[in-house]
């Protein structure tokens, strides 16, 4: 199932910041006037639906191996502990994912409206050293060659 498929937990904010439900984001996305923000809000939620994905079929199997009515034989530490691993593994890509989208969609600009370059002016610094701290006079001038 494709990621655009796929439910996520982002889908109700998505909806409520661009006013269409997912799937027509998606359709938006694609026309030559989709603006960056919306390509990027949706990369991440793709990322978000398909970590949230691992998260639950992890979890699914975990349970799974733990149900009441399955042979203790059958459980193995070790299956647990590769299962702890991808759980934590998966649940960290979600959070970062739900972070990187939640900042997009806090800073971005109101849909409908392009987004304008800023021009930023970088100050300069310009120091002199005090006479004391100064290269000696000659210094790093070639030397000629002795015979």
């Amino acid at each position: 199932m494709s990621a655009r498929l796929k439910p996520s937990s982002a889908d109700d904010r998505l909806r409520q910041v661009f006013g269409v439900p997912v799937d027509d984001l998606y359709t938006a996305a694609v026309r030559s006037d989709a603006s960056p923000a919306l390509s990027r809000a949706l990369e991440l939620r793709s990322f978000l639906a398909l970590a949230e994905a691992q998260v639950a079929r992890v979890r699914d199997r975990v349970h799974e191996a733990m149900a009441a009515d399955r042979d203790m034989d059958e459980l193995f530490a070790e299956d647990l502990r590769m299962d702890a691993q991808w759980l934590e593994a998966a649940l960290d890509a979600r959070d970062g994912y739900r972070a990187a989208l939640d900042d997009l969609l806090r800073t971005m600009p109101p849909p409908g409206q392009r987004a304008r370059a800023v021009r930023t002016v970088q100050p300069t610094l310009a120091t002199v050293l005090p006479s004391a701290a100064r290269a000696p006079k000659g210094a790093g001038a070639a030397r000629g060659r002795r015979l």
